[in-house]
């Protein structure tokens, strides 16, 4: 049974982390130059507070959309809302430093606008990742697999980007792909014995919960643009937003379509229209700057809707029964399978990649392919510069290969530590319930 002492000593715990942080803020984190006050007649800093409205955006999918749209188990709202705004508070300080420290100058981690998005960012990982396990984790466990999460997240993507400088302005390899593979590993080390898998009593929807859920659905869809393109430059920006919405566009016909074909009755499943209309989000992350073409990027949108709705009405069940692996919200299917398209795309059009189409956009969407670096944060260590179109579309490949090894070995490693530890474990009778941890009205008798 449920220990409110040992709930107490796990949420003094966090406050003991949380002042940890502060004293390292303290001794590590200043303003950077555009946040300081200016010189006269210095316009420092205008270009970065352009950026306020795509970070607002952000915000929104992070919190809201995230937030509402796990909201779909009729008791676990509570938890669904408030475990996403306490894990982003977390992880949103967390990141900062730890992503700051593999760009520190002089002993201290600049803080700026784009500090704070990037963190933003990284905090879809560990949500990510609560969804494969939503319902099945105390919030103790879940705020301990984010700590870890953003330590191997931060590393993965300097390797990525900043060694094998991959493209992936979107993030479609470095977060979702990591967020959804690092949470199906720690569901894998997590899950319950064969007859003890079937679905809880608690474990579904009902009509009120699925309309809040397709509140985080819209929300989610009408900020993406501003998600994959808020890290990209120039005119690579416009054409991150253009594709994107395409993307989405044509991935939420595609699930209608393939949802009434595929399910019972042929009448349209609202978990399908919840996840898979937000697919081509996912599946043109990696690839929204590049010149894919309006016709490409619907193209990706129809195979993403199409392999999101196959896979939450025959894959995930057939993973389920076969190895155990409990994923609540599907995300293999909304984040984990469309972020491996993305991945495969990019290395099909980086293949294709030439400086008469890019122009002087080459060095910044593809720095190891630029004469020079195209930034000061550029350490091309493999390969040098000026790499080839075909080199290129190996290091995706590699990048995407590297992800899912470090996502699913951190993953198995965390759960272990969550499995084998003495951090206190949920019952079958306990899952997907408000009631374990939250205050909940009583129902009104009439």
């Amino acid at each position: 049974m449920h220990s409110p002492v040992s709930q107490v000593t796990g949420f003094g715990v966090l406050m003991i982390v949380q002042i940890i942080l502060l004293a390292l803020f303290w001794l590590f984190v200043r303003y950077s130059d555009e946040a300081l006050p200016l010189l006269e007649g210095s316009e420092l800093g205008e270009q970065h507070v352009s950026k306020y409205p795509h970070f607002q955006d952000v915000q929104v999918m992070i919190y809201i959309g995230f937030g509402f749209l796990m909201t779909f188990l009729r008791k676990y709202g509570y938890s669904a809302t408030g475990y996403t705004l306490c894990m982003t508070a977390l992880v949103v300080q967390w990141c900062i430093l730890v992503k700051g420290y593999f760009h520190m100058e002089n002993g201290k981690i600049n803080l700026s606008l784009e500090s704070i998005i990037d963190a933003d960012i990284a905090a879809a990982v560990p949500l990510i990742s609560m969804g494969a396990l939503l319902g099945r984790t105390t919030p103790i466990q879940l705020l301990f697999m984010a700590l870890i999460e953003v330590v191997l997240f931060a590393i993965n993507e300097y390797i990525a980007l900043n060694i094998f400088s991959i493209c992936d302005v979107g993030g479609s390899i470095t977060v979702h792909a990591f967020g959804a593979y690092f949470g199906l590993a720690v569901s894998l080390m997590l899950r319950p014995a064969k007859d003890k898998n079937e679905p809880g009593k608690h474990e579904g929807p009902n009509y009120l919960s699925d309309i809040f859920a397709m509140v985080g659905t819209l929300f989610l869809y009408v900020y993406w643009p501003s998600f994959n393109s808020v890290l990209a430059d120039g005119n690579g920006q416009e054409r991150a937003i253009l594709n994107t919405y395409l993307s989405l566009a044509a991935a939420t016909v595609t699930t209608f379509v393939v949802s009434a074909i595929v399910s019972h009755e042929n009448k349209l499943d609202m978990v399908h229209v919840q996840n898979s209309t937000l697919a081509g989000g996912v599946a043109i992350g990696t690839v929204c700057n590049l010149l894919v073409g309006s016709h490409g990027a619907i193209l990706i949108g129809i195979i993403a809707g199409c392999i999101s709705v196959l896979g939450y009405r025959y894959l995930t069940p057939r993973i389920t029964a076969v190895t155990g692996i409990h994923d609540t919200c599907g995300v293999n299917n909304l984040h984990g399978m469309p972020a491996l398209l993305s991945a495969l795309a990019s290395a099909i059009f980086a293949s294709f990649v030439t400086k008469e189409h890019y122009k002087s956009e080459l060095g910044q969407i593809f720095p190891a392919m630029g004469d020079v670096p195209a930034n000061n944060n550029s350490t091309i260590i493999l390969g040098g510069f000026e790499r080839t179109a075909s080199a290129q579309a190996g290091y995706q490949l590699v990048g995407i290969a590297v992800t899912l090894l470090v996502a699913i070995v951190g993953g198995i490693l965390t759960g272990g530590v969550l499995k084998y530890t003495g951090v206190r474990k949920l019952q079958k009778d306990e899952h997907h319930q408000d009631e374990l941890f939250w205050e909940v009205p009583e129902p009104k008798e009439d």
